[in-house]
């Protein structure tokens, strides 16, 4: 099987969006995607569409707003994906799929998410559908409450680890300054992510604001194509390996500290590509709460169970590190509009391997690693990505 490969992508500013719904979200994102990609409407031969909503929005078949915001589109068959906060990695998974069957040459994927329009309750309660709602859907504080859980149980395994996670969220702020795209653009030291206040309260078990990531709308698009097409596009970016695992949902029924299912996508991820972690010159991971990092660096094979802070303690994941994490800020400061996170990271890394993320770039940058996963460690996706050309 020949991977297709990104020809070009288009990211909106992630934060509260002045756009009144996704339909308008997707339509800021999709012309700017085809005029990168250097193709046109006329081109794209199948549509994948990636929109949690489970409501926010009372508007669903989110496959055929994409014909709605950009009409050329309309009769170009359209599919709507959803998998928890990897719904973005899902639809771009479900369109290298169709390229790769022969049903197309190219597909446009779109991830987008309107988070603002309901309260903060009904975001939690949104979110808590991630989980096993017969076990866990009276966990306080939404799906913070349960990685609050997951980190109390950590920290009762290994210790306090409180000031590696407050290390984990002003590094990814100091990150965020220097995107554009991102949802909060301001620099936090470790004091004040470390210490209890009006402004950074506790809010699930040792977690605390600044521990979260934020409530976010956006949208973001990609274009693939197959190899034949990507050799005239303007750029490309090629898999060199990419993976799903799942895991159990209930997490009554595993070790919710050892994000099981996310260190087998790694292992295979890296396998697949014939590579070492520490071949990578970046990982874009999931950082929806900062002890999700935390985890992700002992699920990665970067330090070994119990051992995570180490790579923040000893500044491997930082900007100048041996392996930068979470270059753009991560969802902690860029934003995490659910469906179009997998989507955005994607595209980080991209430009990364383009030479193109202005004052995010990193020096020599050929290796590139994605992590978003769905729920807590359920669904689990790792790309390995190069550049083409």
């Amino acid at each position: 099987m020949t991977e297709a490969q990104i020809i070009g992508w288009a990211h909106s500013r992630f934060g509260r969006s002045d756009a009144e719904d996704v339909e308008s979200l997707m339509a800021e994102v999709i012309p700017q995607a085809l005029s990168h990609a250097e193709v046109g409407a006329e081109d794209i031969d199948g549509l994948y569409v990636g929109v949690y909503n489970n409501g926010f929005s009372r508007q669903g078949f989110e496959g055929a707003l994409a014909g709605m915001a950009i009409p050329a589109l309309a009769s170009v068959p359209s599919v709507h994906l959803e998998n928890a906060c990897a719904t973005g990695s899902a639809a771009l998974h479900a369109g290298l799929d169709f390229l790769a069957a022969g049903r197309g040459r190219v597909a446009l994927v779109i991830g987008a998410e309107k988070m603002t329009g309901v309260s903060s309750a009904e975001v939690g309660d949104v979110t808590l559908s991630a989980c096993y709602r017969d076990e866990e859907a009276e966990v306080e504080g939404g799906f913070a409450g349960i990685f609050g859980q997951i980190a109390d149980r950590y920290f009762q395994d290994n210790g306090d680890q409180s000031k590696a996670l407050a290390m984990i969220a002003a590094k990814n702020h100091a990150n965020g300054v220097l995107n554009p795209y991102a949802h909060m653009r301001r620099d936090f030291s470790v004091q004040f992510c470390n210490t209890i206040s009006e402004k950074n309260p506790r809010l699930a078990g040792p977690l605390r604001r600044m521990d979260c990531s934020l409530i976010s709308d956006g949208a973001v698009a990609i274009v693939l194509a197959v190899p034949e097409v990507a050799q005239d596009a303007p750029r490309a970016i090629r898999f060199r390996s990419r993976v799903q695992t799942n895991d159990v949902l209930a997490l009554s029924r595993r070790d919710p500290t050892e994000f099981a299912g996310a260190r087998r996508a790694w292992t295979q991820a890296l396998d697949y590509a014939g590579i070492d972690l520490m071949d990578l010159d970046l990982v874009e991971t999931h950082d929806c709460f900062t002890i999700a990092e935390l985890l992700e660096y002992e699920a990665m094979g970067l330090m070994p169970r119990g051992q995570g802070a180490r790579a923040i303690r000893e500044g491997i994941v930082a900007r100048d590190g041996a392996l930068p994490v979470n270059p753009s800020g991560g969802l902690k400061a860029r934003g995490h509009p659910l469906g179009a996170t997998g989507v955005s990271q994607h595209v980080m890394a991209a430009m990364q391997l383009m030479d193109d993320a202005g004052g995010m770039q990193l020096p020599d940058v050929n290796l590139a690693g994605v992590f978003n996963m769905g729920g807590a460690a359920v669904a689990n996706y790792v790309s390995i990505l190069e550049r083409a050309k």
